[in-house]
């Protein structure tokens, strides 16, 4: 991390601008909207340097709102879900450990840039017991039309428990470029992420009794007596992605345009997921041995997508695109078994071909996509469509529909591990989705979403009755999911309120899609410049709070959840106080996190059963951004 880091500072010390000021001239600072984020669908907004209730809640280690998930007690440890979303739209199955991939960069989550001087921006955050967290990103346009950008993401926290150090990485690397005459352009990215986390199993039951009742003697929580002390399970993945677009033919006026585009995209993955532990946990059943137990799965991942888009200022914009992968998911042995045998391979190809429709009109937005694989091992398909209409810059209306049928995951499918328990292969039939969802984003009223999603064939991890741990299912009705959420900020002066209240209920399949009822988030605050506006003060409380339910447990050996339905969860309130400021481009966070525990005498807070959410605790952190 601190040579990535110094490597940074180097580069932002050293690199080049390609204004064409003189050095005799007076220079001035180029305006904030010139510095450009591109994301992966091409969409472009702007480096944000503003302090807000927003960034407040962005302030963490995934840095983005996580508002409907339950953290573990230690930074770089997984997420519990409050609520679930439906808007991935792929066509094969996703890797195993989908529990540690909360922090795993897709390609659909990279950024590309383009700026008028260096800019750099540091990320750190205290952590817990012997850690710290870091972001650290440069980018730089070496000229008008060559950018680059590098970034290293890091934490190591020792954690409050026994054996639950975390220790994650992902580096970044990013390049986009066209010509001058904006008819070719180019994106590549590399990602190198490593996810590492300690496991521990979970408390005892005589630990977790100690911890309810406040045990005085069990303040200090390495104390504590943990299930297993020697588990650790780890994510890795590599991945080289480009893709290339020519304008064929490009035609424009001030007023109409008609564009042929051409393009391609390539990427390659690969992924494993290990998971090691010193001597078998006799908690997971039998293990073919008994100490040095290690069992590690790969996937390896090539793409390829071609496409042709039109653009016309009266028809709108149409893609068609073809696009081929070639997985390998697996391990490097054969298990033989009394009742068969347990493959190793799921290996093959797959060929897809899809469109995507775009078109405004007069304050209307059409968007339309669908896919479907044309040959391979895996079937799937989707097909979206959305329409919205602006009112004015202040108001907005969409309706969606999304319809999407994909395989299970790849460890429903296929799993192997030295615990006997944990070793299956399945043919399961697809998960089929689908959603009706209406949007609203009103300054004036309230930003409001309502959704309602069928999901038939639903596929789950559960411990079934006489079993010690989680098995692959597949549940046979149908689960209905019902999820509303509004969001309203109420001002007077210099005084805000910020509401965020999610109500949610499976209308059916409620046994395997556990939720709770009601997650509610309320932010009390006072904001004003102060010292001749050289200083932004923000500071007041945050309360949350979600009713109880069967909370899903974790399992360490898959890096999942499973359902439960033996023990409620929830139902306690998390109040943090944080006072932030910015000072010129700087924004400083401080928090004391669930300050209300100092005032109960029995702890009942907990992120999954046998694992305890995090104590009162005061954090520091700040967001750095520096323009050269």
């Amino acid at each position: 991390m601190r040579s990535t880091l110094l490597l940074l500072l180097l580069l932002g010390a050293s690199a080049s601008v390609y204004s064409q000021t003189t050095p005799s001239d007076p220079v001035e600072k180029p305006p904030i909207d010139l510095y450009r984020i591109i994301s992966a669908d091409r969409d472009t907004t702007y480096v944000d340097t503003t302090l807000s209730i927003q960034k407040e809640y962005k302030f963490n280690y995934l840095r983005e709102d996580t508002f409907e998930l339950v953290p573990f007690s230690n930074v770089g440890q997984t997420y519990n879900r409050l609520a679930y979303n439906f808007n991935s739209t792929h066509l094969k199955p996703l890797f195993a450990a989908q529990s540690h991939h909360y922090n795993y960069m897709e390609v659909t989550d990279m950024s590309y840039y383009h700026v008028p001087t260096p800019l750099t921006e540091l990320y750190f955050k205290t952590a817990f017991e012997q850690g710290q967290q870091l972001d650290a990103f440069f980018t730089v346009n070496t000229s008008e039309q060559f950018n680059f950008s590098i970034a290293y993401k890091g934490v190591r926290s020792l954690g409050n428990y026994q054996n639950i150090l975390t220790s994650t990485g992902n580096f970044r690397f990013t390049t986009n470029y066209y010509t001058k005459d904006k008819r070719y352009r180019l994106r590549t990215h590399v990602a190198a992420q490593d996810i590492l986390n300690e496991e521990n199993g979970g408390l005892t039951p005589n630990s977790i009794v100690l911890f309810q009742n406040d045990d005085p003697q069990f303040e200090d929580r390495g104390r504590l007596d943990v299930l297993f002390e020697d588990g650790e399970n780890k994510l890795e993945g590599l991945r080289f992605y480009g893709d290339q677009e020519y304008d064929l033919i490009s035609k424009k006026d001030s007023l109409d345009y008609s564009i042929v585009t051409l393009g391609t995209s390539i990427m390659y993955e690969d992924k494993f997921y290990q998971y090691k532990q010193g001597t078998a946990y006799l908690g997971f059943g039998e293990a073919y041995n008994s100490t040095n137990l290690k069992t590690k799965v790969k996937l390896e991942d090539f793409q390829a997508k071609a496409w042709a888009r039109f653009d016309n200022s009266v028809l709108g914009s149409l893609t068609g695109f073809v696009g081929y992968t070639d997985y390998n998911y697996g391990y490097n042995a054969l298990l033989i078994l009394d009742d068969g045998i347990i493959t190793n391979r799921l290996k093959g190809s797959i060929v897809e071909a899809g469109a995507v429709y775009k078109k405004q009109y007069r304050g209307f937005e059409l968007h339309g996509k669908g896919a479907i694989n044309v040959s391979g091992d895996f079937d799937g398909n989707y097909l979206s469509g959305a329409a919205s209409f602006a009112f004015d810059k202040e108001n907005k209306a969409e309706a969606s529909i999304t319809i999407h049928s994909v395989a299970p995951n790849f460890n429903f499918l296929l799993n192997q591990s030295d615990y006997v328990n944990y070793n299956w292969q399945n043919n399961f039939d697809n998960v089929k989705t689908q959603e009706l969802k209406f949007e609203l984003q009103s300054k004036k009223w309230a930003d409001a979403s309502v959704s309602y999603t069928g999901i038939d064939d639903y596929t789950y991890f559960k411990i079934q009755p006489n079993d010690s741990t989680p098995t692959p299912q597949q549940y046979g009705e149908r689960v209905d999911y019902l999820k509303v959420k509004v969001e309203r900020a109420f001002t007077y002066g210099k005084f805000a309120l910020m509401n965020t209240l999610l109500y949610q209920e499976a209308v059916g399949g409620d046994e395997v899609f556990n939720i709770p009822q009601f997650v509610t988030r309320n932010s009390l605050y006072y904001q004003d410049h102060w010292f001749k506006r050289a200083l932004f003060l923000q500071t007041g409380v945050t309360f949350k709070y979600f009713t109880s339910y069967n909370m899903n447990g974790y399992d360490p050996v898959l890096a999942e959840f499973y359902v439960q339905n033996n023990e409620e969860l929830g139902g306690f309130p998390l109040v943090d106080l944080f006072f932030n400021a910015k000072i010129r481009q700087t924004r400083i966070y401080f928090k004391y996190e669930h300050v209300n525990a100092l005032f109960t005498n029995k702890n009942d807070y907990f992120s999954a059963p046998g694992y305890p959410y995090r104590d009162p605790v005061i954090r520091f952190g700040l967001v750095w951004d520096f323009f050269l």
